[in-house]
């Protein structure tokens, strides 16, 4: 059992996780500024907050929340392999770039795996698993046993973009978005449509502003899904969707 659970990161993600874990681990969060992690401190109660990864060290599973940035997280898997101890397990919560080279730039392919979680992560189930080829038998099971005590479902996917939810979601939400611009309807129509049609629970275009509208376009690039004009427009005048006040709709 992981006694001590360390996350990278101080966005939403890297929060939810911290506030899923705090139940069965002692949580550190490091976080890269002093005010991220006065920011951490008010919203994730439990966790020890930090701005020096030397305080990972004892940390039995490593999870990085960060940018989804193939350079960014990158260089900090390097540090993180350079810093922690050898049996020390790394994960990242990327959906849309390759495990397998983060886990080389760790140094530890044996000892890395991918842990994609969904946000609202107190909400939502699915945790999706990618293990580089190299990854034990042994760091598979307690990835494993890590999903079960954050109350999650784990299911193991293949090593490509997008893994299995967001490479079939994002075409789906950009064809929105072209639905959106080729006819003038309005966004809360469509996703009225779609919430009491096909029963979802968050419409399209409501679901692109929580998740970002950069974030939406940065994982539709890497999956090779065309971004619709309106989703670039949007980002290029700072509207990028609920945490910017406003994209496709407004949040006063």
């Amino acid at each position: 059992m992981a006694h001590q659970l360390g996350i990278v990161g101080s966005g939403a993600i890297a929060r939810g996780l911290a506030r899923a874990a705090a139940e069965h681990h002692e949580v550190v969060v490091r976080a890269r500024s002093e005010r991220s992690a006065e920011r951490v401190a008010e919203k994730v109660a439990g966790a020890r907050v930090v701005t020096d990864l030397d305080e990972l060290t004892g940390c039995d599973i490593v999870v990085e929340a960060i940018a989804e940035d193939a350079q960014v997280k990158c260089d900090i898997h390097r540090k993180l392999g350079e810093l922690l101890p050898q049996d020390t397990i790394v994960a990242t919560t990327t959906s849309s770039l390759s495990v397998a080279e983060l886990a080389q730039a760790s140094g530890r392919p044996d000892r890395f795996a991918a842990l994609h979680v969904f946000n609202p992560v107190d909400k939502m189930k699915l945790v999706e698993l990618s293990f580089p080829d190299e990854a034990t038998a042994d760091t598979k099971l307690e990835l494993h046993r890590l999903c079960e005590r954050l109350e999650k479902t784990a299911v193991e996917v293949p090593d490509a973009a997008g893994f299995v939810v967001n490479k079939l979601l994002f075409p789906y939400l950009f064809d929105a978005v072209r639905l959106l611009e080729r006819n003038g309807i309005d966004p809360q129509s469509i996703d009225t449509c779609m919430k009491l049609g096909a029963g979802h629970p968050m419409g399209p275009l409501a679901l692109l502003d929580f998740v970002g509208l950069d974030v939406a376009a940065a994982i539709g690039e890497s999956i090779g899904a065309e971004v619709p004009d309106r989703v670039h427009e949007l980002i290029a005048e700072g509207k990028l969707g609920r945490k910017a006040g406003e994209g496709f709709y407004g949040y006063g």
